[in-house]
Parts: structure tokens; C-alpha cells; sequence
């Protein structure tokens, strides 16, 4: 079992001149599910190498046993810091995919022509997809093999409207997760803020926020245990 991670390499929110990238808990989470389930794990990102890290989610109440684990784990941060170029990514490696997401996507793999390419592939070929918090919104400009937009008609979910609000982002964002999501026809919902919603849809697997990488990685685990049954 095979499962690429894709991370961001955008570290500037905008024109602020403020840091940003990855989200720690939504590589953390994640990576121990996989880890745990057995699964071999490569980590790419479109300019290869140390992705950033959003400061953020390094402070003191974005620390989980998961974050600690993975910051403390040699292994973890040797695949952190040698992250293979994105572009030289062939699908048919892999499995699945799963997105973290912090704000870095929506500047980077959101108009990535390579992180596009291997979203329609391996959706086209059935392999399952799972995109986290703000990663969802990597999905605007994705088509299906129908050529319409690849969440059109599709129960998704993502970082909330609100979610961006209470961060004080809304402005400053190229664009809102979930205005972006519905706006490509999706069938977005959304639990309560900061709390856990996940929605499955076939092979679209979608978290709305940091609590549901946990919960959307397990939900990539058994997207794919339909697709390759024991």
C-alpha cells in the first residue's frame, strides 16, 4: 500500500509579508494513521525538499501527541526535509494521495499544473483522494473525466467561511475554500467550527478543518480497502 502526501512549498500569505505553509497537524495526524496502517509513505511537493512550515502551528495550543511524535520521530523529519519534487510524481506509483493542508495551497498547488495532472489521473483511475482543511480548495480547477469540474455534484466539505473569518484571513486569502467549492458545483457541507467533518463521495475523501485530518485519513484508509479488498 502506497500513499503520496503532497504539501505545499508557499511560505507568504499574500502581500502581508507573513509566514505561512503546511499546517503541522494535518501531515502529523495523518502520517501516524498511514504509518500505523502499514503503508508505505513518500511526501512530494512541487519544489521538492523542506516545505514550510506555518509558524502557527508550531505555538503551544497546536501541539497534539501526534505533532510532538512527529517532531521527535528521525525518520519523519529526514521525508520532511527531502520531499521529492512534485513533477516527477508518476500516479501509477501510488495507491492514494493525501493533501494537508495550512494556507500554503491555496497560493501553490491550487494552480499547480503537475498537482492538477496527477488529481484527474488518479481520480480517473479510481484511486482514492483526500484533501484536508484549506487542501480541498487545490481542487478548483480539476476536471473529471467528463470534462466538468471534478466536484461538481460531489458531498465535499472544507475550511469554512466562518473557520477563515476567525482567523482574520478572509481578506487577505486568493480565495475562500468553501465560496470556491460551491462556486464548482460542489455539495459542500459543514459541521461545527474547529470540530471534526468528514465526507466521503466515492474516491473523494474531504476534511473540513485541522481536527479532521485524523478522521479524513482513516477515511482514506477504507476508500481504499473497498479498492483493493483483502
Amino acid at each position: 500500500m502506497k500513499i503520496l502526501i503532497v504539501l505545499t512549498s508557499h511560505d507568504r500569505l499574500g502581500d502581508t509579508g507573513k509566514p505561512t505553509g503546511f499546517w503541522l497537524e494535518e501531515l502529523a495526524a495523518p502520517y501516524y494513521v498511514f504509518k500505523e496502517a502499514g503503508a508505505d509513505l513518500t511526501l512530494a511537493s512541487p519544489k521538492g525538499g523542506q516545505p514550510p512550515l506555518d509558524p502557527k502551528s508550531h505555538e503551544p495550543d497546536a501541539q497534539s501527541e501526534d505533532t510532538r511524535r512527529f517532531q521527535q520521530d528521525p525518520e519523519a523529519q529526514r521525508a520532511l526535509a527531502n520531499t521529492v519534487p512534485l513533477a516527477s510524481v508518476a500516479p501509477k506509483d501510488f495507491d492514494a494521495v493525501f493533501y494537508p493542508g495550512g494556507h500554503g495551497p491555496l497560493w501553490d498547488l491550487a494552480e499547480d499544473r503537475a498537482s492538477i495532472a496527477l488529481i484527474e489521473t488518479m481520480y480517473a483511475n479510481e484511486q482514492p483522494l483526500a484533501l484536508v482543511c484549506h487542501a480541498p480548495g487545490v481542487l478548483r480547477n480539476t476536471r473529471g473525466p467528463d470534462g466538468q469540474p471534478l466536484v461538481k455534484g460531489k458531498a465535499v466539505t472544507g475550511f469554512a467561511n466562518s473557520e477563515e473569518d476567525a482567523v482574520g484571513l478572509t481578506k487577505i486569502v486568493p480565495f475562500l475554500v468553501e465560496d470556491e467549492l460551491r462556486r464548482c458545483g460542489g455539495n459542500y457541507s459543514k459541521g461545527a467550527d474547529w470540530q471534526p467533518h468528514v465526507v466521503t463521495d466515492g474516491w473523494l475523501v474531504t476534511g473540513q478543518n485541522p481536527a479532521s485530518s485524523a478522521p479524513a485519513a482513516r477515511a482514506l484508509l477504507e476508500a481504499l480497502g473497498r479498492r483493493m479488498p483483502r
